[in-house]
């Protein structure tokens, strides 16, 4: 039976918005993520990082340290008691044309494939609307966090997006709160 799977944005959703992470010391988890991954562990979701990098094709950083941000990641997580089932990341520019780079669904199609995952019932967060339209291009629901940018493209733009997160969370732990309790209206 395909699985049902929670797509996280990195920056902004998952640690601090700050840029450019041109070095591990500058990834700073937010409060309450390790809380919120764990809590989708515990109820049998997969947690799979989804994110664009295009630092390293701007030449602002080398590729090997997407790898070691996301090495670094893992070890915060798993300090918690909390995992991530796989991390995909864009390293392309925005000018490349990729089907990977999101709002383009790609690193959630591949990561269907490779995970035996079901689109139908699953979920994107993040901080962005296009964030919510790879949710939608992908078949998944989207949740906007107000974290990140959040807050100041929901309250500035919301009303003109052609697609709308299915939920507004204060982070992600208030996210993964919400998704649990709609998979299980679902399974109701």
């Amino acid at each position: 039976m395909k699985q049902i799977a929670v797509f996280l944005d990195r920056d902004g959703t998952v640690n601090e918005e700050m840029g450019y992470i041109n070095h591990p010391s500058r990834f700073v988890l937010l409060p309450r993520t390790a809380a919120a991954v764990k809590l989708l562990n515990d109820a049998g979701l997969k947690v799979v990082l989804v994110t664009n990098q295009s630092g390293a094709a701007r030449g602002y950083f080398p590729e090997s340290l997407v790898g070691e941000v996301h090495a670094y990641l893992r070890d915060l997580l798993a300090r918690e008691g909390a995992r991530l089932d796989a991390i995909y990341a864009c390293l392309h520019g925005p000018e490349d044309g990729c089907n990977c780079r999101k709002p383009q669904p790609g690193l959630i199609l591949q990561a269907a494939v490779d995970l035996d995952l079901d689109l139908a019932r699953s979920y994107l967060v993040g901080d962005r609307y296009k964030d919510i339209q790879t949710g939608a291009q992908a078949g998944v629901k989207g949740v906007l966090v107000l974290t990140g940018y959040g807050r100041g493209e929901y309250e500035h733009f919301a009303r003109t997006w052609e697609v709308q997160p299915a939920f507004l969370a204060a982070d992600l732990l208030d996210a993964a709160e919400w998704i649990i309790k709609d998979l299980n209206k679902i399974r109701t």
